[in-house]
Parts: structure tokens; sequence; C-alpha cells
């Protein structure tokens, strides 16, 4: 098959048609696919496959888009159980794209998709290809082993690249284009990241594809009763933004936050047109947006002189997800009338899921996964200094809005975790004091170790949480573990510790001194130990174990 279509003496890439989504299949083969094949063949895929993780993140909002305006819903769960019993529930996703082919040819003279026609700069400017490829920032290889620039995509790799510039496009001063009234002396001031770039990504995977889709097919009303459709159904955008509020899912998942033109010929592409599009600030926008947590920010309820206020709530690249999961199945989705405003809303996505549980859509054991994805940007969001890509596994049962037991255990079994790896810091602060050290590094490093020797084990402990007719009993057994986890690395740690340490020295506390050696070091530790989780083995905290004097030296939470 050729590069790229011709008709009417103008090159053509039609992405309802053409190849351009990579994507892995159930069966480990790697394969691309076109709009339309991926919808046909969902239930055979198990995942796409980004060139980053942030990419399949934005492609993962654009299916979703398509799907929610091909299906024009669901409008409700008794909807969406109809779709999710249906193998064909996809079909009309076909004529969908058909009717709106001419919207998705990438390189079409007057509506080229997600893109505007005749994009140029005074100077009439072709910009090299590292503005939109995120892998190659300021022309330096980062994610990937391009070297040392990008000087031309295929036009599937391009397609691939538009939907990422306008979801995760960095901030930072940009040339301005000819039409756009913000401009001065050339130049645009920094408005922002793209939208998906603003949030701390969440969406949910199943098995397949298929389900994948399905499950974060939520049922969202259009804000204020206002027709809610995507991109390619609303007039081609010109140069310049414009300032109006989103009318839904649809509209947020296709969100134009930059204006850009590929520049191309019949061997692809080979430069870019670029500059902003139309500017959306984050605030309060949870109502709308399901794909992110939000936390509440005084400052901005100060500043502004209204409460609530919430931002998205973006993702720590040092705290991996399973430490998280209380923000993931506790809490609320939105702010309760009356109440206090909740310092931390959780995702709308998961709240849906939580829907489908607790009326019986989902059956309690059905295993999804918490997919967490983000961008961490630097120096002003010029650069995108990390991209965050983790996930967890869970029953949905975690999720359920009556039964909270399992969602209280799961989010337990973390605090465990947390006071277990405490203790093993303190350990390894005593040590260092032991011998004259102040103890930081040391600290750090044994909670580090600590938190990824109970990682793997936590998260198969989650995953199977819903075999048990009682979350209690699974979390005495967690608890044992983790002693006896934390316990061998504490062991070990003293074993290294050395004669210094052995021999030992006076330290200053809080209610004078002590002569602090390994062996009051282990005392400690091991008193900490029984406090937070009990003996190994057993099912109840040991209180007649020997306490810790309170010192000088506090623990970071």
């Amino acid at each position: 098959m050729p590069e790229n279509d011709v008709g009417d003496g103008e090159l053509a890439f039609d992405l309802t048609a053409r190849p351009w989504i990579a994507v892995l299949r159930r069966d480990g083969r790697m394969d691309e696919l076109s709009l339309g094949e991926v919808f046909a063949q969902a239930g055979d895929v198990r995942r796409l496959v980004g060139d980053v993780p942030t990419q399949e993140f934005a492609l993962v909002r654009l299916l979703l888009a398509i799907a929610h305006d091909a299906l024009d819903g669901p409008e409700d769960t008794d909807a969406w159980a109809e779709l999710w019993a249906d193998p064909a529930c996809f079909a009309p996703v076909g004529d969908y794209l058909e009717a709106h082919r001419d919207r998705f040819d990438l390189l079409h003279g007057q509506v080229p998709f997600f893109q505007t026609a005749g994009l140029h700069t005074a100077k009439d400017e072709v910009f090299s290809l590292n503005r939109i490829v995120a892998d190659v920032p300021n022309g330096e290889p980062f994610f990937s082993a391009r070297m040392p620039a990008v000087e031309r995509l295929s036009f599937a790799e391009a397609a691939r690249w538009v939907v990422h510039a306008h979801a995760y496009d960095t901030s930072g001063i940009k040339t301005g284009v000819v039409g756009d009234g913000r401009a001065q002396k050339g130049k645009v001031y920094p408005l922002g990241v793209g939208w998906a770039g603003c949030l701390g990504g969440v969406f949910v995977e199943g098995a397949t594809l298929r389900e994948t889709l399905l499950l974060n097919l939520v049922a969202a009303d259009p804000a204020d009763g206002g027709g809610d459709v995507p991109a390619w159904r609303r007039a081609a955008c010109g140069p310049g933004g414009a300032e109006r509020a989103p009318t839904g899912v649809r509209d947020l998942y296709t969100w134009q936050t930059r204006r850009l033109r590929l520049c191309f010929d019949e061997a692809g592409v080979y430069g870019v047109v670029l500059g902003y599009g139309d500017p959306l600030s984050p605030r309060n926008r949870h109502a709308l947006e399901p794909m992110s947590a939000w936390r509440r920010s005084t400052a901005q309820e100060k500043k502004l002189g209204t409460v609530p206020v919430y931002l998205p709530r973006e993702h720590d690249p040092e705290r991996a997800a399973w430490r998280g999961v209380a923000s993931l199945v506790a809490g609320q989705a939105l702010p309760v009338a009356g109440a206090e405003p909740a310092a931390y809303l959780r995702p709308g996505i998961l709240e849906w899921i939580a829907q489908l549980v607790t009326e019986g859509e989902l059956e309690r054991e059905y295993l999804l996964r918490a997919r967490l994805v983000g961008s961490v940007y630097g120096t002003q969001q010029s650069v995108i200094d990390e991209i965050v890509d983790d996930q967890v596994a869970m029953a949905v049962v975690l999720l359920h809005r009556q039964d909270r037991r399992y969602a209280e255990q799961a989010v337990a079994a973390v605090e465990d975790a947390d006071a277990a790896v405490n203790a093993v810091g303190d350990l390894a602060t005593n040590l260092a004091r032991a011998v004259g050290s102040d103890g930081e590094g040391q600290r750090a490093t044994a909670r580090d170790l600590a938190y990824g020797l109970l990682e793997g084990p936590y998260r198969t402990w989650l995953a199977r949480l819903a075999e048990a007719d009682d979350p209690y009993d699974r979390r005495l057994a967690w608890r044992s573990d983790v002693h006896g986890i934390v316990g061998r690395l504490g062991d070990r740690l003293i074993a290294e510790a050395g004669d210094a340490a052995w021999q030992g020295r006076t330290v200053a506390v809080k209610k004078g001194t002590e002569w602090l050696n390994t062996a009051l070091a282990r005392t400690w530790f091991r008193s900490a130990l029984h406090r937070s989780l009990g003996g190994p083995g057993t099912q109840a905290a040991d209180t007649s174990v020997v306490t810790a004097p309170e010192t000088s030296v506090e623990a970071p939470a």
C-alpha cells in the first residue's frame, strides 16, 4: 500500500482507513491499524501502544470522543450495560467515520485533521519536528534513542504526534502566526501546556481494548444543557484562540490547545508550524473532566474569593501508584452540597466504575487496572522533565459504594506499609547517629529499599483481595508479611552497621542523653514494628515491648 493517496491532484492520508495507531494484539503481536480497524477489531486488541505513554493516553481520549459521539451516549448505566453485553457494540462507528471522513484526512487542503489550513508566520518559517515530538525535547535524546533531531516523520507517526501535541505540548514563548491577535512583535507569550498536560491522568484498563473503551465510556451530561461535540464537528479553527467554556467530555477529549500545520511532500512530513490555540484554565473543571483526581486549593480560594476551588491533582513521579491507592478507592467524586469541601476528589472515571459495580452491572470480582499517566514539566513548563506511567490492578469491589470493607482494608494496608517503612527509616537514622552521622542519606536509602521490597507483594495482595470473604483476614496476613519483609531488611542494615555502631556513643534526646548503639537501635526498631503490625505471624500488636524514647530527630511522614 502506498504511503499516501492522491485524489484530485492533492495528497491525502485518511486516518479512518489508513493504518496509523500502534496496537498490541492479544496474541502478543504488534500491529498498526486505522481508526475503522481499531473499533472493528477492539476485542482482539490488548491495548494501544504509544511512542511514549502520554501518547497512548491522548489516543485513548480520541477514541473515546469518537465512541461517545458515534453512539451518542451512553445515557445511563442501563444503556452502558447493553453496550457491554453486545460484542458488536461499536458497529455504528464505521458509518460515523464515513460521514466525517473529510475531517479525518491528515493532509486535507481546507480542513486537515487537528490542524489549521494555511497557518504561517510572517516570514513563512517552517520549524523542526522536534517541536511536536516529545521524546526529543530541545534537540536532545530523552525518552527514546531518536538522535539527535527529527528530520522526517511518516504520515502515520505525524498523526500520532499531532494528537499528542494538542494534549501535552509544552508552554513557553512561541512564534506568533499571522492572524493571531495575541502576538506581540512576532511572539506569543506563555499560555500553558496542552489540556491533558494539566491533569494527573487516570483511566482504567480491561482485558481488551474493547473493554477498556467501554469502561471509560462514562454517562456524562453536557455542561449547562449545551450540545457536546468533538473538534471535527465544529467549524475549522483559524489562527489564534477562542475563549469559551468546554461543553463536555467530547469537547475536552479533543480540545484544540494548539494551532498547527504539518509541512509535507509525497515522502512524508518534514516540518511544522506551531502556535497557541484555545486557552483553558483547569480551575474547577472536575464536574466535566473525569480522567484526573482533584485537589482543593485554599490559596486560589483566597485569591479569587470563592469556595471551593479545585485544581487537577498531578502525579508525583517519586511516589508509586500503589502508595496512593487511597486517592483511587476512597473519597468522593464531586463536592457535597452543604458540607465542608473535601481536600481531594477522586477521578470521575473511578466514580463511574463505582456506580457500575454498585448497581450490579459489573461483577464484584472483575479485575481492572487503574493506569496513571502524566507529564512532569520543568523550566516554566517549557520542557518535559519526566513522564509518569504506573498502574494498580484491583477488583472493582474496592470501588463499591455500599460495601466499603475492601477499600478500607486496602487503604489500611498501605498505612501498615508506611508505618513499617518509617520504622526502618528510624533504624537507619539511629544506626548513623550511633557513629556520629546525621543519617538523612541512610534514612532515605532505607525507606526507598523498604518501599521497593513491599511494592510487588502489595500489588499481588491487592489484586487478590476480592477473593476473600472477609478482607480483614487478608489484612492480618498482609501485616505479618510486612513485618517479615521489613524485619529482614532491618536485620541486614544492622549487620552492615559495623563495629563503630556496635560500640555506640552518647546522643542527645529530648529528655537528656542516651547511650545509642546497635543493640538499642534494634530494640527500638523491633518495638516500632510490634506496635504497628504485631509480632510476625500474630494478629495483634504486642504492647509489652520496650518503646523508644523521644529524640530530637523527627521521622518524615
